[in-house]
């Protein structure tokens, strides 16, 4: 059968059986709309889980030193200059770099004007000073350095810090919220070897200085100061403290697929990873996954039932069509041309919901966003959008209408080319 006479017949079909395609249609399209849309929740979710909440950079390995070290004896365990030596000869790993906590409590006491506001407030810090690449996409690396004694120590702030302050904090005290750009040049002091909460180290002096906010990055400290490294040390060489050994060293890999054997190899030297905010992404995410998937078995037993409908109607239909069939055949149509017939409509059925379906899961995902950002209360890490459709899904979703049209048909138009034109004409 030629493809203009297939196109013909199937639309005269149609047009004679709107009302059962219309339903089989909408059903389809409830199945595919309703798993397009749940799909698109899942992916956008985690994106923003994945890209905001827990920023994580898959080439990234950060080591820190075990809990209970036996180094003192197996050679091992201890992350001093030469274990930093042997940890970036390691096959795979580009660049390493070093972190050093500053070990002594720190505290601040902010009595002062704060953008148009008056604010007191004092608070336990957190300091850790790093290598200046770390964060050299985030701050120029000439204004990351140690400025010598006596001068505003440069700082950078979470990012992540930022959105918290901007979304609770801020709107509960009725201060400004602040970007990166706002906050540079702004200064606090900081008392080291002093603590709200926890006591000073026995026989040293307290350390009082000035703490210039430079920038912004991910990849600072989320509850306290990131400080370039050389000031870490400085701090601790006035405090009394350890600069020989170092809190963590981040390795970055060659290739996301070299992590593993990286991980292996940086264990065997009785070092530790510290995956511990990888994890909870994950687990977080698996969350996601598996709320989004429950919802997304829902939708796919709703194209089954919808699948299940069409069969009904086209064995209906068929039924009804029984002598249209059999003159059919006996004009010359093979039982490959009836069989085509009948999938042809079940396709064009599959493919009208499954458009329709698609499009109407987009239009809700647009209309739930504009609603969330209308009427849900600020918070952090809100996304200007929580769906994403990547071209995957919604080609998915067109074909998923399709193929659950095709699978309803299937019985049906066997039935229909099985058909006995003799018997049929006779009655």
């Amino acid at each position: 059968m030629r493809l203009a006479a297939l196109a013909r017949l199937v639309r005269l079909s149609l047009a004679r059986e709107r009302r059962g395609a219309f339903f089989s249609a909408f059903g389809v399209a409830m199945g595919v709309g309703a798993l397009v849309f749940f799909v698109g929740l899942g992916l956008g979710v985690g994106s923003v889980i994945r890209e905001r909440v827990f920023p994580t950079d898959a080439r990234l390995v950060d080591v820190v030193p075990p809990a209970v070290s036996l180094g003192s004896f197996l050679g091992g365990g201890r992350l001093d200059a030469t274990m930093v030596e042997r940890l970036g000869a390691l096959p795979g790993v580009e660049r390493v770099y070093r972190k050093m906590n500053v070990r002594a409590p720190a505290a601040s006491l902010y009595n002062g004007d704060f953008f148009g506001r008056r604010l007191r407030m004092g608070m336990d810090l957190l300091a850790v000073g790093v290598d200046p690449g770390l964060v050299e996409g985030d701050v120029p690396r000439e204004t990351f350095v140690d400025p010598g004694p006596g001068q505003p120590l440069p700082v950078l702030i979470s990012t992540r810090l930022l959105e918290i302050y901007n979304n609770t904090f801020a709107p509960s005290r009725k201060l400004p919220r602040l970007a990166p750009d706002m906050l540079r040049g702004f200064v606090l002091p900081v008392d080291f070897n002093r603590s709200y909460v926890t006591a000073p180290l026995p026989g040293v002096d307290v350390i009082s200085v000035q703490a210039q906010v430079v920038g912004a990055s991910d990849r600072a400290l989320l509850a306290g100061i990131t400080l370039p490294l050389d000031v870490a040390v400085r701090l601790n060489k006035a405090l009394g403290q350890d600069t020989d050994t170092y809190t963590g060293v981040t390795l970055v890999t060659s290739s996301p697929g070299g992590v593993p054997a990286v991980v292996a190899a940086v264990k065997e030297m009785g070092l530790e990873i510290d995956d511990q905010e990888r994890r909870l992404a994950e687990n977080v995410g698996a969350a996601v996954t598996l709320t989004t998937s429950a919802m997304a078995l829902l939708s796919i037993l709703i194209c089954v039932l919808a699948a299940v409908n069409i069969a009904h109607a086209l064995s209906a239909s068929v039924r009804a069509r029984a002598k249209e069939i059999g003159v059919m055949q006996a004009v010359g149509a093979s039982r490959g041309d009836v069989r085509d017939i009948v999938l042809a409509e079940a396709g064009v059925v599959g493919l009208a919901g499954g458009v329709v379906g698609t499009l109407g899961a987009v239009l809700l995902a647009l209309l739930t966003d504009r609603l969330a950002a209308r009427w849900l209360p600020e918070f952090p890490f809100k996304p200007d959008s929580f769906f994403s459709f990547p071209a995957g899904v919604v080609v998915g979703g067109m074909v998923l209408g399709v193929l659950a049209a095709l699978a309803g048909a299937w019985f049906p138009s066997h039935r229909a080319a099985a058909t006995d034109p003799a018997r049929t004409l006779a009655g």
